[in-house]
């Protein structure tokens, strides 16, 4: 494993930058980074401090700061460390200022201030927790989302990602000798997805799962006929209801959220070609 040290820079959260940075990482193999995350660095002192740590381990450096005279001197001291300088966000800002012909504000953590999107995505946040795995199956109709699967197919952490990009969503789980909510099979409102899974995937995670709480792994849960008629006859519910599928096999969280939004972006935008 090739090792390195890595400074994340930023005046605000350190969120976009850390997010970018992993992007990047996820395309090198054989790496180790040691990350060093500076956050909400906005004073020269707080940014002197940054270099402190940088002189001490040197190493690239990535970062978001608006302000320009201390953009200025970190790119300084990583000329005279002989390290790689990146601005994330730099030539972003310039494309839009170019296209738009406007000047960037300027202002460090802009994009989390307490906005109307803000308390929305919080909203939508508290949504996905209280609708978390069939409950309160009575108010699915104000969902923008509902989410169908058999067990251990990330049903809630979707919900929870959905819910941070603003959605309001809700899981139902598939269990083959509980019927659905009845309402479910009538949603006007929200878009409802049903989720799929290869057998043998999920016979792994759950077996692992059965394992962390100690329990007993020889049952219809992880046996692989079992298994495999769930998740056949939790396809065949779906297609009868005319619901798009997912697979989850070799999908991220985000991947599979991602792909649900742009359903919901679709549904809409039927709707008001319809209406």
């Amino acid at each position: 494993m090739k090792k390195f040290h890595l400074h994340l820079v930023s005046d605000s959260t350190g969120e976009t930058v850390s997010s970018v940075a992993r992007a990047a990482l996820a395309q090198f193999e054989k790496i180790e980074p040691t990350e060093h995350l500076w956050s909400l660095v906005r004073t020269k002192g707080q940014l002197e401090k940054v270099i402190a740590g940088l002189e001490a381990a040197p190493g690239m450096v990535m970062f978001t700061l608006v302000d320009a005279s201390m953009r200025e001197q970190l790119r300084q001291a990583c000329g005279r460390l002989g390290v790689p300088c990146v601005p994330v966000l730099g030539h972003i800002v310039r494309e839009f200022s170019n296209y738009l012909n406007e000047e960037a504000s300027g202002t460090a953590g802009q994009q989390h201030e307490m906005s109307e999107d803000y308390f929305a995505r919080i909203d939508a946040i508290n949504f996905a927790l209280e609708h978390d795995d069939g409950q309160a199956a009575w108010e699915l109709e104000q969902a923008d989302i509902v989410i169908v699967g058999v067990s251990r197919t990330s049903k809630s952490p979707t919900c929870v990602y959905l819910a941070y990009r603003g959605f309001k969503a809700a899981n139902v789980p598939f269990v083959p000798s509980v019927p659905l909510p009845e309402n479910i099979m009538n949603l006007k409102q929200p878009l409802v997805v049903g989720l799929t899974i290869s057998d043998d995937r999920l016979i792994e995670i759950r077996r692992s799962r059965l394992q962390a709480m100690n329990q007993e792994s020889n049952t219809d849960y992880v046996r692989e006929e079992s298994v495999k008629a769930e998740i056949e006859l939790a396809k065949k519910t779906f297609r009868a209801q005319g619901w798009p599928v997912i697979d989850v096999t070799r999908r991220s969280v985000e991947e599979t959220a991602t792909l649900m939004i742009q359903y919901r972006l679709r549904q809409i935008e039927k709707r008001r070609a319809e209406s």
